[in-house]
């Protein structure tokens, strides 16, 4: 039976992703060796690292605007703490906006390290929206947000504008949508939703806010310490950026970031048609502020729980299951969900309607 892999992450990548990640692990490019064993200083790893690094710039419209991509180790986690490291003067301070777990995981870390404002936050309504209205403080080194709320289903439809540098965590939307990431001075994302397996994390940095601290940055946290050593300061992980490399390769071919926005509005508009038609259903996230990458919703009624779930593990379904923060549902549509698996899903929600209907 096909599966339709609704997981949050990891998660699902191209079929054709896996078919030359699997090719690659018993022979990588005819060399005999398997790319988990050559050498990372090799000829054709380096190849993969530089055409990657140069093929994320090209998605965002960054090539040639001063801006340097890096895949590092250490998750997007890791850069809770590298940001403010690498931004936040001596005597200064942050500015954070909380939308979510990741975003106050973020938080905690900065606070840590130095001062740091959060200048808004949804935790009164368990995250179910994004706040607006807010003010990021002029003297502020940066404002941290996060661009889309994985466990919540949540997602900035709008960024500020601001003169303070904006940092952002698309770990969970990355390549999904038009954005104009010029706006940004950091972006960061784990790859394990939209761009490959866990275990390397991609950093897009404008080169020219780097320096401007004033203090002694550990190397390993040092932003410009992996920009001149293109990415392989110390061994990179080889496996996960060649995935990720091939996951964007596959982007570009499929018409790059404004065709696959384009079928992502088209599955989130069917998934979330049915939410709002189907009495026995309805979103936990304000509507205006609905990911549509993850699309959080409920049972009106619990008990048909057991029944919704025969139904949809049935037809194939894997990871629906919502986060116990929210509980429910959690549908993941990252950009290799094909909208045939959220017409699958679309279809056991009306199945269910029928079974219990009057």
């Amino acid at each position: 039976m096909k599966k339709h892999n609704f997981s949050a992450g990891p998660s699902i990548l191209p079929q054709e992703v896996f078919e030359k990640s699997a090719q690659a692990i018993l022979d990588f490019n005819g060399s005999g060796l398997s790319i988990l064993e050559i050498s990372h200083r090799s000829k054709d790893f380096v190849a993969v690292m530089e055409d990657a690094r140069a093929l994320v710039l090209e998605l965002m419209g960054l090539t040639g605007k001063g801006y340097q991509a890096l895949f590092l180790s250490g998750g997007a986690s890791l850069e809770f703490i590298r940001v403010p490291y690498n931004l936040l003067t001596e005597g200064g301070k942050a500015a954070y906006l909380d939308t979510g777990t990741w975003a106050s995981a973020a938080i905690k870390e900065a606070k840590k390290f130095g001062s740091t404002e959060v200048v808004a936050s949804s935790k009164d309504q368990n995250y179910n929206y994004i706040p607006k209205g807010y003010t990021i403080p002029a003297d502020a080194d940066y404002f941290h947000c996060t661009s889309n709320n994985t466990i919540f289903g949540t997602q900035m439809n709008e960024f500020p504008e601001t003169d303070v540098p904006l940092v952002c965590d698309m770990s969970s939307d990355i390549f999904s949508r038009e954005i104009d990431f010029s706006k940004f001075g950091i972006i960061y994302a784990g790859a394990q939703k939209n761009m490959g397996p866990a275990g390397t994390a991609l950093i897009v940095i404008k080169e020219e806010l780097l320096g401007k601290t004033g203090r002694s940055i550990p190397s390993l946290l040092d932003y410009k310490q992996h920009i001149d050593k293109e990415s392989m300061y110390n061994t990179p992980a080889v496996f996960p950026v060649y995935a990720s490399y091939l996951t964007l390769k596959w982007l570009k071919e499929q018409g790059g970031v404004t065709a696959i926005e384009a079928k992502n509005n088209a599955k989130a508009a069917l998934l979330y048609g049915e939410i709002d038609r189907n009495p026995l259903f309805k979103g936990t996230a304000q509507t205006e502020d609905r990911s549509k990458m993850n699309v959080c919703f409920l049972l009106e009624n619990e008990a048909h729980t057991e029944q919704f779930d025969k139904l949809w593990k049935a037809a194939g379904i894997s990871g629906l299951a919502g986060h116990r923060s929210v509980g429910g549902y959690r549908a993941s549509i990252y950009n290799a969900m094909p909208i045939e698996s959220v017409q699958v899903l679309v279809d056991v929600m009306k199945e269910l309607e029928r079974t219990v209907a009057p």
